[in-house]
């Protein structure tokens, strides 16, 4: 038996309780983990409120990203072995991560660097592997090139920044207060705009030269997706990649016509799911942990007891960075 996070019915945070259940032996192309820490994401709290765009059937286990120790593995599986440090690449939403014990695919495991702790290794590969599909494989940010990056103090929002300035890129930070604009300057940001503070668009322009960004990679959607489009250059392209806003996304379609804008989304699991893009994906963000360019940055951190108020304060938006929960 493991103890696991699970709901039998969608709401708030207190709807997640912790219970017994039986972990099976792995599958041919499976290891069975012992977790050590979980990352927590905000796609987990639509899907424990009933808000995802598929719903959970219940009683639902939550949790795409962890880190942990092998205990066993499959027939199939190849380069592993039992007591290798490894963390979960987000592939597959319907595993549920947040257990003391799970079964994950082999494939989508990477072995933890020895320099880098549970911690660090569970809030690693969701935010960095968003960043490298949406900036890396589709928009193909190179130097010189100006990206606005929504929720910049999120740990996608934070990954983005630093995949950003690892190819050269210029990041800019947007963020609703000028509360978090030093931190966000610290971690890499060329500029911040407070987009509660200023104008998007004039702040934009100027920055630019008037040109306008030629990348927005943008987690939050909502009736501010019109303002990123304006601000977006001829020939642009927006990513939207989550929506933090529970309002409706409008299109904006004079300015998609006129600048010949391209608005491009993606879901990280859909990429995982090919085989070359997973390699790709592991060589970057690989080769960015050990030079140092890229490294996660937790906000928070959370024993596994209290995965109520981790979610709750998860809920308040108010991290720079990403929410852990040990184990």
């Amino acid at each position: 038996m493991s103890r696991s996070v699970r709901f039998h019915e969608f709401g708030g945070p207190d709807v997640l309780k912790i219970e017994d259940v039986v972990v099976p032996e792995p599958g041919p192309k499976e290891v069975r983990l012992r977790i050590r820490a979980i990352g927590l994401n905000r796609g987990e709290v639509l899907m424990r409120s009933g808000k995802s765009a598929t719903k959970a059937t219940l009683p639902a286990q939550l949790g795409v990203e962890a880190a942990g120790i092998i205990e066993a593995f499959g027939s199939d599986v190849d380069g592993l072995a039992v007591g290798d440090r490894v963390a979960v690449i987000p592939g597959d939403l319907g595993r549920g991560y947040y257990g003391e014990v799970a079964l994950a695919p082999a494939r989508t495991l990477v072995k933890i660097p020895p320099n880098q702790g549970w911690q660090e290794a569970a809030a690693t590969w969701m935010a960095l592997g968003t960043a490298w599909v949406g900036l890396i494989d589709i928009a193909r940010l190179s130097t010189g090139q100006t990206v606005l990056i929504t929720a910049a103090s999120s740990s996608a929002g934070l990954a983005a920044i630093q995949t950003a300035r690892k190819v050269g890129a210029k990041p800019v930070a947007l963020t609703r207060t000028s509360a978090k604009a030093a931190a966000l300057l610290e971690a890499g940001a060329a500029h911040v705009i407070a987009t509660e503070e200023q104008d998007i668009v004039t702040e934009v322009a100027r920055l630019t030269g008037g040109k306008g960004a030629e990348v927005v990679f943008d987690a939050v959607g909502g009736p501010a997706f019109e303002k990123l489009a304006e601000a977006t250059a001829i020939g642009g392209l927006l990513i939207p990649y989550g929506r933090f806003s529970s309002d409706v996304t409008p299109l904006p379609l004079a300015n998609v016509l006129w600048k010949d804008l391209t608005i491009r989304g993606f879901v990280l699991p859909t990429a995982v799911a090919l085989d070359d893009k997973l390699a790709a994906l592991k060589l970057f963000i690989g080769e960015g942990l050990a030079s140092g360019a890229l490294r996660p940055i937790i906000a928070r951190t959370f024993p596994f007891d209290e995965i109520v108020a981790a979610h709750r304060y998860l809920e308040t938006g108010a991290q720079f960075g990403k929410v852990v929960v040990t184990v």
